[in-house]
């Protein structure tokens, strides 16, 4: 899979969709308190989940907030935050709306770059995981809306040995996306450790980009931090 180049909008259209992840599509997933996202077609939503005796997914595809109930679709452009969640209704979103009417700088365009980035993390994570034995008791891969990047953990805690193995859309620090391995206690020294901002490594969108096999270049990055830290 390629990776192609992204637009200049692709700084404010991550903010708007983080805002999304957080205040629309994690709040209606349900049961209530649990937040943990996945990647979608076109994006990110929801798992599909069982709730009021309907089977439910939330998730946004592109530029758009996608309902799903029983296999009917419902579709609602990204204009606001507060119209968006109208697609939602009370049964889903009890406490109401976001409040936030002002207009969501939703580029389709960029959109689709954050999901094909999106999608081309998750393969690599899922491919890297699967490698792993059954002592670094890997957890499951999840998007996280409070940080907007998808993750898992994996490594022996007991050892100071667990870290994240993950992908960011880019955030304050980080202009464009990255792939990161960031160890929870151990501090690794050495040109493998590369990161500014947090204890760790990555690996920037360009570089991935410009690769001759960007999946290949992802999975060693990934293998390569994990070997580092379990010796």
């Amino acid at each position: 899979m390629e990776l192609a180049p992204l637009p200049e909008t692709l700084a404010a259209t991550r903010e708007a969709l983080h805002s999304v992840a957080e205040q629309i599509v994690a709040p209606a997933r349900k049961p209530d308190n649990e937040i943990a996202l996945t990647t979608t077609p076109g994006g990110f939503g929801t798992p599909p989940f069982e709730f009021a005796g309907s089977r439910f997914q939330v998730r946004v595809d592109e530029a758009e907030l996608v309902l799903e109930r029983d296999g009917a679709v419902e579709r609602t452009p990204l204009e606001s935050l507060r119209d968006a969640a109208m697609l939602l209704g009370a049964e889903l979103l009890p406490a109401g709306p976001p409040e936030d009417s002002r207009p969501l700088r939703v580029d389709p365009v960029a959109a689709r770059r954050l999901a094909e980035f999106y999608a081309f993390s998750a393969d690599a994570l899922r491919r890297v995981r699967a490698g792993m034995d059954a002592g670094d008791a890997a957890s499951e891969i999840n998007l996280w809306p409070e940080h907007f990047d998808i993750a898992f953990e994996a490594g022996p805690e007991a050892e100071g040995l667990r870290a994240n193995y993950g992908a960011s859309p880019g955030d304050e620090q980080h202009a464009e996306p990255y792939l990161y391995v960031g160890p929870w206690t151990a501090e690794p020294q050495g040109e493998l450790w590369n990161a500014s901002g947090f204890n760790g490594a990555a690996l920037g969108y360009a570089e991935l980009a410009a690769a001759g096999d960007p999946a290949a270049t992802a999975l060693s990055f990934f293998a390569a931090r994990h070997r580092a830290l379990r010796g």
